[in-house]
């Protein structure tokens, strides 16, 4: 079975800490900080370049030798507000104290210095519609490929009413064969209203070499290092889930599953 679903090690401070080498893979980073009022947290940045999402609540930011000042007015995710969020380019670092009880994403990618830091949202992020029925899903596009803010990093957000579909149709990308589609690692952060629900995610390939379906919990991630990978809330929860996405190359192109290639020229009408 593939270790592809991580729990939070704890509920307090970092509590999820995925890197290349942990994850198997080249590219994608991901941890997350859950930090009470007037605590701190501080990293370097090294090699690679950063996207600090103010999942909820409100931090003192420093980063790239400036003071952002206090980033963040979301207090619950679902409130489903443009989250406030800061890059941080390679070669540099960042330090933050926690103005409020905070959940802080550290989304990580390698960085070649060709972008400055900069805040990134509320103002310019807006919650779109996507899909119809009950593949309806709403996006804050953070850091996608119109948004030129990156070296290697895409990062978004996507809220999936109860008892709808989300990564659907199923779709990879997992080839570098541009323009058709891009060689893209993923994780998702997943959380869950109520917050005692769970969530469906499969994770497989159309030869069966991989093929998990996880229960995920709030606060679980789920990495996907190749393969299609759609999502379902049951009847009841609504889903979050905060994506980060990188590869050799800051384009997002995919195929989708033959089986469901229907759906897409169906719905595309």
């Amino acid at each position: 079975m593939a270790d592809l679903l991580k729990k939070p090690f704890g509920t307090h401070g970092k509590v999820h800490q995925i890197t290349p080498k942990s994850a198997g893979w080249r590219y994608v980073g991901f941890s997350l900080y859950r930090l009470r009022a007037g605590e701190t947290a501080a990293e370097a940045t090294g090699g690679r370049e950063v996207i600090l999402v103010m999942v909820e609540g409100k931090a003192r930011i420093t980063a790239a030798g400036q003071d952002w000042g206090v980033l963040g007015d979301r207090m619950d995710v679902f409130e489903k507000t443009p989250p406030h969020c800061l890059y941080v380019p390679n070669g540099s670092d960042w330090s933050l104290v926690a103005d409020t009880d905070c959940t802080v994403a550290v989304c990580s990618a390698p960085g070649h210095g060709g972008h400055p830091a900069r805040k990134i949202g509320p103002d310019g992020i807006t919650l779109t519609q996507r899909g119809t029925g009950v593949n309806t899903r709403y996006i804050n596009n953070i850091a996608m490929e119109a948004e030129d803010y990156c070296d290697s990093l895409l990062v978004t957000e996507v809220f999936t009413p109860d008892g709808h579909w989300s990564s659907y149709p199923s779709h990879r990308h997992d080839e570098d064969d541009y323009p058709e589609i891009t060689y893209l690692e993923e994780t998702y952060y997943h959380r869950l209203n109520p917050g005692d629900g769970f969530g469906i995610q499969r994770v497989y390939t159309e030869d069966g070499t991989l093929d998990e379906t996880m229960a995920v919990k709030d606060g679980d991630v789920v990495l996907v290092p190749r393969g299609h990978h759609p999502c379902g809330a049951p009847y009841g929860f609504e889903m979050y889930y905060l994506n980060v996405m990188a590869g050799p190359r800051r384009k997002w192109r995919f195929k989708p599953d033959p089986a469901v290639q229907w759906i897409m020229d169906r719905d595309a009408k």
